[in-house]
């Protein structure tokens, strides 16, 4: 998965795996897995579906769009790698995609375009989600579900109000996918730094739109003396990083192909704390209990057998990290309540 190494990208994607498997499986086979993912013939969707063929952790891989999904199933499952792949489209054939599924993606839904807020997608993509959801709860209610869709803020609280409805709901299985936001931050920090990126660690906490994304430089390793300036910049850049591609691309897209990859390395770590891999941590936005009047929140997660086992505290923050903590709180309680008041409309 390294950018500057095209020709190795199977290779590279299964090294980080297999090494893990082997670890934890030095004399059985690698569990049989079934990964589905929602908006597959999509800008993030498709090369998301590339990244989870390439995974060598799973064994079936589910793709399932409202149109276009049998073209990107033929085409990525002539990869000479583990998995067998089906595609689906349409509604009638939804409950195929999903029963049986170990971890659900969901990445269905519009993209931003240029002037567009992440709240400005709410309505659209609000309902897809709601939709999707009620299938996972009917179909495969016991999945890891990964929700891509935008706004990631309030489409976690709306999928954990149409799993209770439905009796379903595990809040150690649901999860919003901020494992951008953490990619971001990484390279822009290391670039700051001027350390090699595969070595550096930043955990983002908070929520997955503007200000409510906070990067934590101060805990970033390696450690680089940088200004104060510096990390206002870096966390600025952070926080507007989608912002960034969608002017980039000048109105013809958003962040597809980083979120693809960010959406793959969090779906492999979901896949490892499935087969007991130990210590998986990632930062995640889940059901928390961290701050108070914010019942979800964005922070490192250690992943198991049955989802998150241990939601890790915000260790010591800079007061430029606690002010950041204070400005974001009544933003990501406010999509928090705009996606339950949805869900229960």
């Amino acid at each position: 998965m390294r950018p500057s190494m095209l020709r190795s990208v199977y290779s590279a994607v299964s090294r980080s795996s297999s090494k893990l498997v082997r670890r934890g499986y030095a004399t059985e086979p690698v569990p049989e897995r079934k990964v589905a993912i929602l908006g597959a013939a999509g800008g993030i969707g498709q090369p998301l579906s590339l990244l989870m063929k390439l995974n060598p952790l799973v064994s079936s891989l589910s793709l399932y769009d409202i149109g276009g999904t049998p073209g990107v199933a033929a085409d990525v499952s002539h990869i000479n790698s583990r998995s067998e792949v089906a595609g689906y489209q349409g509604e009638e054939e939804l409950g195929k995609a999903l029963e049986g599924a170990d971890v659900v993606i969901i990445p269905a839904g519009v993209p931003r375009k240029p002037g567009m807020t992440r709240d400005d997608l709410f309505n659209i993509n609000a309902g897809i989600v709601k939709s999707l959801c009620t299938a996972i709860a009917k179909y495969c209610p016991h999945a890891l579900v990964n929700m891509i869709s935008n706004p990631v803020n309030s489409t976690v609280p709306i999928a954990a109000e149409v799993f209770k409805k439905a009796g379903t709901y595990d809040e150690k299985r649901l999860f919003g996918v901020t494992t951008l936001d953490v990619v971001r931050a990484k390279t822009f920090y290391a670039g700051k730094a001027n350390v090699p990126v595969a070595e550096v660690n930043v955990p983002v906490v908070g929520g997955h739109a503007g200000v409510t994304i906070l990067p934590l430089f101060s805990q970033a390793t390696p450690k680089a003396n940088l200004s104060d300036d510096y990390i206002k910049a870096l966390t600025k850049r952070t926080q507007e990083g989608g912002t960034e591609v969608v002017e980039a691309k000048a109105g013809k897209g958003s962040a597809t192909l980083s979120m693809a990859y960010a959406g793959a390395i969090f779906a492999d770590a979901c896949l490892k704390g499935l087969n007991g891999v130990p210590d998986v941590v990632e930062c995640s936005y889940v059901q928390s209990n961290i701050i108070a009047d914010l019942p979800f929140f964005a922070s490192k997660v250690r992943i198991g057998k049955n989802g998150v086992e241990e939601i890790l505290g915000l260790g010591p923050l800079s007061d430029f990290e606690q002010q950041g903590l204070e400005n974001l709180k009544s933003e990501l309680k406010s999509s928090i309540e705009k996606g339950i008041k949805f869900a229960s409309q």
